[in-house]
């Protein structure tokens, strides 16, 4: 797997935590623990920064780029999906006409509840 920019030499963020995850299933995957890392074309946090999702506080670990090629189905867990075709599925779902290129690259954010 390709990590570009894990270091301390990432790119200004492109959007807020707050945008990080909002969609009404996501969140409940994330608040049961079944979702610990999601993608975003852009750069939604930095590692170290907190997110509130219902009062519960989740702290951004690591933030890294990855192309949709790399993706294993260890990430699609991450994700709170079985496979990555499940994962695929799911993201065409939700941007109609969007292509799928293994090439693209995407900003992977991992995380855990904070304690």
């Amino acid at each position: 797997m390709t990590t570009q920019n894990e270091s301390n030499t990432l790119p200004p963020k492109t959007c807020s935590i707050e945008r990080l995850v909002t969609l009404e299933d996501d969140v409940k995957k994330v608040l049961a623990g079944e979702k610990t890392a999601t993608r975003r074309n852009g750069r939604y946090a930095d590692p170290g920064e907190v997110m509130t999702l219902d009062d519960r506080r989740f702290v951004v670990e690591k933030v890294y780029s990855q192309s949709l090629g790399e993706l294993t189905d260890d990430d699609a867990r991450r994700e709170g999906f079985e496979t990555v075709e499940d994962y695929k599925q799911s993201i065409l779902s939700i941007h109609p006409g969007m292509p799928w290129l293994p090439q693209m690259r995407v900003w992977v954010h991992e995380f855990r509840e904070a304690e």
